[in-house]
């Protein structure tokens, strides 16, 4: 073992006499040549390579042609391969040329100075199972993040292992699980969840052995506080947990969130909020003081690793101090036995991402935090206020005010015009913009977040094309147009549509140019209107004909 650290390699140590070597495909013959060195085999690796046979036999080996689409074969210059992905990316419609208002996904700003350090090898070469003494840096890293969100939240500790939102919140209802299992109160197994919850919500605490009770909501979005009396008192000694969003899915901040902590409290249940929505939070409230027992924390929201992509991704989970001996544990790792397990394969889970979350907190400091929080909420509000009178807002709080998304309903719209929020969607791609989030929480409407990232320009310039399309849509009110005939209807409106003999009732400058302010953009979606419902419930497969998976029998 000391002669592979001296060439800088590290086995793993599995007792006294063996280790364990992995491979992959950047290993290659140098490699081989120090673990000869290390092993003091006095062989010649290339002599080595050339009589030994391939793992794989001559009749398992594949002979017939493969990566056959032309994709693969067309771009033979490192320009043209160049051009190639330039226009794919021409193609899509992401954060580099417009604002993305999905609500409930807060598509914030990820700054090219917090995502440098993951491309340093010294973040990114580094196995996760690397022993302590080569980590120390990482360690350090870890230990600086855990107490930044343990500061920002109010908790007493936190785990980075979680690699989603989605584990996090498993992690956390584990958690409530062992607590009550600790104290022989087994028989607490009843999760109340309001109607208003994330999806992930209820799959999760069927995941953590609970059974999922919906809690109704009020006409402004709120818990109904009468209803959840009601279900803790039926539930009794099983009363687990809560699980609620705050602020809420509906867009508002619960005035009696403490209130409803202390009612589960009372019935002996933990508190789980979902920090989904802590981009409304930061820097202005913290869950662990407001009554919470226990939330995971979305890094791809609040604090700036991208969306998407297939991950990495990273949920780290708070909990306050009575439930940290259940937090999860690793087998690399010194924990209490009392601990829930792993629930991911590293013990900090996807390490390598947490830089940026670092670079983000260190850059913008508590007062940056809690600004960036103050103009999220303040431009969600604006954005309210302006489209009101066109399309009305479904859920404002006690004050008249949203928290950092707010829902607009177009259900009256489709009722009289038969204009759905797809037509608007798909009308929005016309203004370079991407649709805000559709149909969640509440089917037949748009729920629209801005974030702390976009100017007041951006904003104004969504604002005004979501009015321009409400002009649209008075037009089919009024006869001017039907629905079917309507830019609505028929939008995307790609360049070969304009291109084409022109067979619409509305011009292609209203097409393509709704607004004089757009004169000039750069971005046309390259796909027209499709079917989506009919694509949705219909395979077309675009595989090759069946004869060609025909083999002899001969």
């Amino acid at each position: 073992h000391q002669r592979a650290l001296a060439h800088n390699i590290l086995f793993r140590n599995i007792d006294a006499t063996s280790v364990g070597i992995s491979f992959d495909e950047t290993s290659n013959l140098e490699l081989i040549e120090k673990l000869f060195d290390i092993f003091e085999i006095n062989e010649s690796v290339a002599q080595l390579d050339e009589s030994c046979e391939l793992g794989v036999t001559q009749a398992m080996r594949r002979n017939d042609d493969f990566l056959t689409q032309s994709t693969f074969s067309k771009y033979r210059t490192e320009h043209e391969m160049l051009r190639y992905l330039r226009r794919l990316a021409d193609k899509d419609l992401a954060l580099d040329r417009t604002m993305i208002p999905l609500g409930s996904c807060t598509m914030k700003l990820n700054a090219t100075t917090e995502m440098i350090p993951i491309t340093w090898p010294e973040f990114a070469n580094i196995h996760p199972f690397a022993p302590a003494t080569d980590v120390a840096g990482y360690t350090q890293l870890v230990e600086e993040l855990s107490a930044m969100l343990i500061e920002i939240t109010g908790y007493d500790a936190i785990s980075l292992q979680p690699n989603a939102g989605s584990q996090g919140e498993l992690a956390g209802l584990l958690a409530i699980r062992a607590y009550h299992l600790s104290r022989n109160e087994a028989q607490r197994v009843i999760c109340l969840i309001p109607s208003s919850a994330h999806g992930t919500n209820a799959a999760s605490a069927v995941m953590a052995g609970m059974a999922v009770v919906v809690v109704a909501c009020d006409d402004r979005g709120n818990v109904d506080l009468d209803d959840l009396r009601t279900k803790c008192e039926l539930a009794g000694n099983k009363l687990a947990a809560l699980m609620i969003t705050y602020p809420s899915t509906h867009g508002v901040f619960e005035q009696k969130v403490t209130d409803i902590c202390e009612l589960v409290h009372s019935y002996g249940g933990q508190v789980y909020v979902d920090g989904a929505n802590l981009n409304a939070l930061v820097g202005v409230a913290q869950p662990g003081h407001f009554g919470a027992d226990v939330s995971h924390l979305n890094l791809h929201k609040t604090f700036c690793i991208p969306h998407g992509g297939g991950g990495p991704g990273v949920g780290p989970v708070g909990v306050k101090k009575h439930l940290a001996e259940f937090l999860p544990s690793h087998p690399l790792s010194v924990h209490d036995e009392k601990r829930v397990g792993a629930v991911a394969a590293a013990p900090n889970g996807s390490a390598s991402i947490l830089p940026i979350s670092w670079v983000y907190i260190k850059l913008m400091g508590a007062q940056g935090l809690r600004s960036a929080t103050m103009h999220a909420i303040l431009s969600a509000n604006y954005i309210a206020n302006r489209l009101d009178t066109f399309y009305p807002v479904l859920y404002r709080g006690e004050g008249g005010f949203v928290a950092h998304e707010c829902i607009l309903d177009i259900r009256e719209i489709t009722k009289i015009t038969g204009v759905t929020n797809d037509d608007i969607a798909k009308r929005l791609m016309d203004f370079g913009f991407h649709a805000p989030t559709m149909s969640f929480p509440v089917s037949g409407t748009f729920m629209v977040e801005p974030t702390e990232s976009e100017t007041l320009t951006e904003i104004d310039r969504f604002c005004n094309a979501m009015i321009a399309i409400h002009a649209e849509i008075q037009q089919i009110v009024t006869g001017v147009i039907s629905h079917d005939e309507s830019p609505l209807h028929n939008a995307p409106h790609t360049v070969e549509d304009l291109c084409a003999p022109w067979i619409h009732k509305y011009s292609q400058q209203q097409a393509a140019y709704p607004i004089s302010a757009m004169l000039g953009r750069g971005y046309f979606a390259p796909v027209s209107r499709i079917d989506a419902a009919f694509g949705d419930r219909n395979l077309v497969c675009s595989c090759e004909p069946l004869e060609s998976y025909a083999i002899s029998l001969q």
